[in-house]
């Protein structure tokens, strides 16, 4: 882990159940070095036991842009190659749902930290582009697998056999962006979409993010069997909530 007194590379906000997580290396266009890594398995190990308190989370990110990728010069100093995609693993596993903001660029692994969200929210003038061909590297974070599910097979197969930049309109059209805010309205945007799902059952959130993970990739009657049998049930406040709705 990273001493006490090393400077954070991810920062943590929490207001009203959300829980906002920042890259904060602004000078280095939140390229993605070990100490970020670090940061972000404390971030998520914390929200992992908070489900009872924060019901979504945000990553975001300051400076110019949302992440330029990996830092290059921090390529081959971890021993163990499974470090990496195992964070980003749990980042996607989080039981909360997981909104990612993105300005100005999202390239590679920075493309891969965003793929982990469940919804991606971009400012126009955003670009996303996967350079790991350019490097002569390989996509270990996952992104090979969740850009062909975002995206599907054609498009995926030619934004990574050519490293292309997609502008953010091209990304909506995709598929790979939820929902593309005006210039200056990615806050507004992005505060609208976590109000909504801080106002939904937390309990049922959770629960469908968990089924629709366990069940990708299943038959339907096996996906079927699985959501009867693992659904969590009724959300402790449900009484509560249908009392409300009746009131109005």
């Amino acid at each position: 882990m990273t001493g006490d007194m090393a400077p954070r590379r991810v920062l943590r906000e929490d207001r009203d159940g959300l829980c906002t997580l920042t890259l904060d290396r602004p000078d280095k266009l939140n390229a993605l070095d070990n100490a970020t890594f670090h940061d972000l398995e404390a971030h998520i190990a914390a929200l992992e036991g908070e489900t009872d308190r924060i019901g979504c989370v945000v990553l975001r990110a300051a400076g110019r842009g949302f992440c330029a990728g990996a830092d290059l010069n921090s390529i081959g100093e971890v021993p163990d190659k499974r470090w990496k995609p195992g964070i980003v693993e749990r980042l996607a596993r989080l039981p909360q749902p997981l909104v990612v903001a993105v300005y100005g660029v999202c390239f590679t692994g920075g493309l891969e930290l965003a793929l982990a969200g469940d919804f991606i929210v971009a400012e126009a003038g955003a670009r996303f582009a996967d350079t790991h061909g350019k490097w002569g590297l390989g996509g270990e974070w996952g992104l090979i697998q969740r850009l062909l599910r975002r995206i599907g097979l054609a498009p995926a197969r030619r934004m990574m056999m050519t490293s292309r930049t997609v502008e953010a309109e091209e990304a909506l059209a995709l598929g790979l962006v939820d929902i593309l805010a005006p210039a200056g309205g990615l806050d507004a945007a992005v505060g609208e979409l976590v109000a909504a799902i801080l106002a939904n059952s937390w309990h049922t959130n959770m629960a469908t993010k968990r089924l629709l993970r366990e069940t990708d990739g299943m038959s339907l009657a096996g996906a079927l069997a699985h959501e009867h049998y693992r659904s969590p049930g009724y959300a402790p406040d449900w009484r509560e909530r249908i009392a409300g709705f009746a009131r109005k």
